[in-house]
């Protein structure tokens, strides 16, 4: 990301001392693109100015900041931005404010697409020499609230296998909390974890240690429409359970339907639809907020394309 102005002065240098300074930067971080040489004239008359481009490229955390800052301004947030830099490649913003929570979403889902927009704008190749930098986001602490919620997740399920001795599938999950689980589950005896999925939708199973390490999702055995009667046994007298809901079927039929008078054989009968009204279809309710949140979002990149 980068920022560029264009000044007007007596002379080059002049234009770039000014332009670093409106930009709120230092003269040896701005790169010049003169767009008009300055021209001394003849004893000063027909003397005209430098006219030149000042650009700045925005380091890696300026330019997460700025994003930020811009996006949290359209969605009518008001937040505090605090970046902590490690130096090795690694930082951590926190932002902090009243309805910043509405960036989180269910289980963090908006938070991990927030956090991947940041990063690519803090990312992007302005120039050969930048560096890459890993950002994690953070708000009104949910990592760590999150982070503790999967470590006793982690316990009970482990509790769990080891009583029932069978696999037990958790919810997916991003690669950040899929490394909580694992790191908690070494912890404890007698269990080990595995990722299986495509990303997206990839979510660890816990399994009893000892056991073939799951490859994949199992599916669920279908149940007998009959019930678990066992080969060989005796049919009973009972009817089947397709018999008796057929006898149901018809018993409710008649009851319902007005009675007519029976037809003499071979004359047609024509079927008449009961007078009784459809149910209505169920109505599915959508997460306002977030729709809301997501509409704004697309109208900021459309009003601000990078």
């Amino acid at each position: 990301m980068k920022k560029d102005i264009i000044v007007t002065a007596k002379t080059v240098e002049d234009a770039a001392l000014e332009g670093a300074k409106a930009l709120g930067v230092n003269r040896d971080d701005v790169t010049l693109d003169v767009i008009e040489e300055p021209k001394k004239g003849f004893l000063g008359i027909g003397a005209t100015p430098a006219k030149v481009k000042i650009t700045y490229i925005l380091k890696p955390l300026e330019a997460a900041k700025s994003f930020i800052e811009t996006l949290l301004r359209d969605l009518g947030i008001t937040g505090e931005i605090l970046i902590h830099d490690d130096g090795n490649g690694e930082s951590l913003i926190t932002i902090e404010g009243e309805g910043v929570s509405a960036l989180i979403g269910h289980h963090g889902d908006t938070l991990e697409a927030f956090q991947y927009l940041v990063n690519l704008a803090a990312n992007k190749k302005d120039d050969e020499d930048r560096q890459y930098t890993r950002i994690t986001i953070n708000i009104e602490n949910y990592r760590e609230k999150r982070e503790e919620t999967l470590r006793k997740l982690a316990s009970k399920m482990a509790v769990k296998v080891k009583k029932t001795g069978k696999n037990i599938a958790l919810e997916p999950m991003n690669a950040y909390e899929r490394r909580i689980i694992h790191a908690e589950i070494q912890k404890i005896e007698g269990v080990s974890t595995n990722s299986v999925g495509t990303e997206g939708n990839r979510r660890v199973i816990i399994f009893p240690e000892g056991s073939a390490k799951p490859t994949e999702m199992t599916k669920p055995e279908k149940k007998n429409r009959q019930g678990d009667r066992k080969k060989g046994s005796k049919r009973s007298d009972k009817p089947a359970n397709g018999e008796r809901r057929n006898a149901e079927k018809k018993e409710a039929s008649e009851n319902r339907a007005p009675k007519t008078e029976r037809k003499p054989e071979g004359e047609a009968r024509t079927y008449k639809r009961p007078d009784t009204p459809r149910p209505a279809p169920r109505k599915i309710e959508k997460a306002k907020d977030l729709d809301s949140y997501f509409a704004k979002l697309k109208e900021f990149s459309s009003n601000n394309p990078q």
